[in-house]
This record gives structure tokens, sequence and C-alpha cells, in this order.
């Protein structure tokens, strides 16, 4: 009977909807329940490829990179406003998905309506430059569209991370084929009918579903692909970029990061364990930003530590539709046996657990993808889980004894990507936040964004920055002509 209810979706590739040329399906399970969801279309090469020609149609044809700019804004606002209307359907729809509880869905499928809403006030703002030069000469410069843009969206944020690139990819007169997560590709697609009854032009978007491997590498080795913004871990980007590196055409990446929060004496304790809870539990974890190791000053450790452990101890597991649920199942089975490899690794070496660290008894949790929200204690920064992302509901506690000492423990790691800072003292924390070799660094707060701030990290966390006024120029190319007068 489960089968008969499972509904089978389809790609969109030049504004209609086809099932892959293999004829092939994969199911889509829901992680509060490991229950199938859905059946979708198990996408190949030729897939990616009729995507790409879509695309590059839709790129030639003057309908979309020729309109007035100020006209392909309104189409993204309009798309920003029905994102708007169908939130609630849309964030239950990523709950089911994902697994994450439902306010936060509906937070994540607002932000995806800001992101179109603030691109689309950019789509007629993208000028060049007048240049003096000598002679009788005019010198000017046009930004210009790229061509096709192909987008690897994660399963963390399946609606949002993909508004993130495409918002700007659109706006500049790109046009684009993306590419779901094999886990949540759900939402996105409901996206595609949307942004067609907005009146996208055909071919405009385009949205294959399938193996990352297969079709993430067939798009970022595809001659016609200006450019593929990859958000996801650091093996997948570096993948990308030796496709990519073939045509020349560019990457952007946001890969993983291992962000320190660091907490002084002299901070507001209360707020910062709150502000901790929120950054590393939010999600169960799985963000590429969660501040999930924690440096604390050693004189406030066991207060600071006790109060974060009755906090995670404290939360309510479940399905994410249900109101009282804080913290809902990892994505995948799958995920739950690397987060709970790592935690037992890290046991092994030493870390001592103050709360969480195993997937929960009760019989109502059992067929679901849940883990307890960890905290381990007397980390060390040889420790695996103090240096490899472990993307799940694990918060990793070291001291230090000096400011020095905080830096340098923060700063001491493969990724740069997002770093807390708490203290009273605002003449320190700003010092700190200079020292700190992180993209991102916010002081007295858990992780938060907007799509008008740049979001990005150094080191292996990524190599450009997504969001705010720089990012539309990323999705550009500059072409400078030169007029002699005489």
């Amino acid at each position: 009977m489960q089968a008969e209810s499972v509904p089978t979706y389809q790609m969109f590739v030049n504004g209609s909807w086809k099932q892959s040329h293999s004829g092939r399906n994969y199911p889509v399970f829901n992680p509060a329940s490991g229950q199938v969801l859905a059946h979708v279309p198990k996408g190949d090469i030729e897939d990616a490829k009729e995507a790409v020609d879509a695309a590059k149609r839709a790129f030639d044809n003057p309908a979309w990179r020729g309109i007035d700019p100020s006209k392909r804004g309104r189409i993204l606002y309009k798309i920003s406003q029905s994102l708007r209307e169908r939130l609630a359907d849309l964030a239950k729809l990523e709950t089911t998905n994902n697994g994450k509880p439902l306010g936060q869905a509906k937070g994540d499928v607002a932000m995806a309506a800001r992101h179109f809403e603030y691109f689309a006030g950019i789509a007629d703002k993208i000028q060049g430059a007048t240049i003096p030069v000598p002679g009788n000469r005019l010198d000017y410069t046009v930004k210009e569209p790229l061509g096709v843009t192909a987008h690897i969206v994660p399963w963390n944020y399946p609606l949002v991370m993909a508004a993130r690139s495409l918002a700007p990819a659109l706006a500049a007169g790109n046009t684009a084929v993306a590419k779901p997560a094999s886990f949540t590709p759900l939402t996105l697609l409901k996206f595609a009918e949307l942004c067609k009854e907005a009146g996208l032009p055909d071919g405009v978007l385009n949205v294959v579903t399938g193996g990352g491997d297969e079709i993430g590498g067939a798009l970022a080795g595809n001659r016609d692909v200006s450019l593929t913004t990859v958000t996801g871990s650091v093996e997948t980007g570096s993948r990308v970029m030796e496709l990519a590196s073939a045509n020349l055409s560019r990457v952007v990446l946001e890969l993983g990061g291992k962000n320190p929060q660091i907490v002084f004496g002299d901070a507001d304790l209360p707020k910062a364990a709150k502000g901790i809870l929120n950054g590393v539990f939010t999600n169960a974890g799985q963000m590429c930003w969660a501040g999930s190791r924690l440096l604390v000053e050693r004189s406030v450790k066991d207060s600071l530590v006790g109060t974060i452990a009755q906090g995670a101890a404290a939360m309510k597991l479940g399905s994410g539709l249900e109101p009282e649920t804080t913290m809902g199942p990892l994505v995948a089975d799958s995920q739950r046996k690397r987060v709970a490899e790592y935690v037992e690794g890290g046991i092994e070496q030493g870390a001592k657990v103050v709360t969480g660290a195993a997937a929960p008894e009760e019989t109502d949790l059992k067929s679901g993808y849940f883990y307890k929200p960890t905290v381990l204690d007397e980390v060390t920064q040889d420790m695996r889980v103090a240096r490899e992302e472990i993307f799940g509901p694990v918060l990793t506690v070291t001291t230090f004894e000096s400011l020095g000492e905080a830096v340098e423990q923060a700063n001491d790691s493969d990724f740069g990507l997002w770093a807390g800072v708490w203290t009273k003292d605002i003449g320190r924390a700003h010092g700190v936040s200079k020292m700190l070799d992180s993209g991102i660094v916010a002081i007295n707060e858990e992780p938060v964004t907007f799509p008008q701030t740049p979001f990005g990290g150094f080191k292996m966390s990524g190599n450009s920055s997504e969001q705010g006024m720089d990012a539309v120029l990323t999705y550009t190319r500059v072409k400078n002509v030169s007029v002699n007068l005489d």
C-alpha cells in the first residue's frame, strides 16, 4: 500500500518535466521515519548534457540576457513573492525530506525569498565604468553575463543554498542548471515549477537529479558551462575544480568548516551558552559553519560546559513536524553512522563524554536517523574530532589560559570559515577578530547571515564569497571598450 502512495517526481529541463534517459528512479527517504518519501529520476550524463544544451540555447536567446534588466529583476522579485506565498508548503516538504524542525525550515524558505528580493533589486544596477586614458579616447567597461552556470546544491540547506547562488546568477543574465543533492531533491524541483509560473523563460533554469559523481562531474566538465558553484565537501570541491580546469571555467567553492567558538572569562556566560547551543545543534549540527569547537578560558569552563550540557540533554528529539521538537534526525543513516564513528574515535583517543554520544533509545525514534546532542570534554588539538568536520550534533571542548593560546588553537585548523568570539571587552573582541584566519567572525552572537553580507571562508573552506553586492560580479565578465574619437 505504501508504494502506491509514494509520488514519483520528474526532472525539469527546458521548461518541461521529463524522465531520465535511462528510465531509472531512486528512492528518497524521510529521515525521521526511514520510510520512502518519493521516487526521483536517476539522471545520467545524457540528462546533464541535455540540460546544459537547453540552458545554452536559452542564453543565446535574447529573451533573458537581452531583456531590460529591470524586467529581469521583476521576474526575480515575483519568484521571491511566490516563495513567501508557498512558505508553509515548501517548509513542510523541506522538513519531511531533510529532517530539520519546521520552524528552521520556514526560516530557510524565507531566507531563499530574501535572496531573490535582494538580487532582484541589483539586476538593473550591474554597471561598468569609464576610465580616463591618454589621447582623445573614450574608454569604458561593460559587465556581461558569463553564460551557463552549474549549481551543485548540498543536502543540509537544499532550497536556501540553491537560491543563494541562483539569484545572483540569474540577476546577471546567466542561465542555469542545478543539481540538488541525492538525499534532498524535492524542494528544488518544486522551486523550478514556481519559477516557470513566475514567468522565467524556458531553459533559463533546469534541474537534473541523480548521483553527484555522474551528474555533477558531467556538469563541471562540460565545455558550455562557464562557472560551476559547489557547496559541499573538500573532496567534492577539489574534484569539480579538477574537471573544470580542462576548460578553464570558473569555480566557486564553499566547502567545509571546523569552526571555533572562543569564550573568555568575562563573557556573558548564559548568553554564550545559548548561542553555542544554537550554533552547534541547529539542523542537527549539519552546517558547514557550525560552531563545533568550544575553546573556553579555563576559569569558566566548568560553569559554561555544565550549562551547555544541561541544554543539550534537554533538547527534544523527534520529527521536525512535531511542534515540541528542537532537534530533528540526521539526513541519512550513513550520516548517523559517520557521526557515531567520529564520537567513538574521540573517546578512544581520550575525550570524555559530558552528554550524548549515542543514538536515542526511545521506541518512537528507533526507525529514524537520530543521534543525541553530544558534548565531548578534554579534547586536544591532535584528535580527529578536533580537526575533521563531523557534520553532526557534536561539540568538542578545549581550554586555554591566554588570548594568544586561544587564537593559536582557533587558527590551528585546515579550515577557516567561521569563528565566534564571546567577551564583554569590545576592544579585545576586535583585536582577536583581526587575528583569526576566518572569512566570517561573529562577536557575542551565534552563526547568522544575511543576503547582503558576504559568506565565504579561507584555507580549505573555499575560494570565494557568496552573497552581498560583490557576489553578483562573480557571475559576470568584464569587457573593455576603447574608442578613438579622432
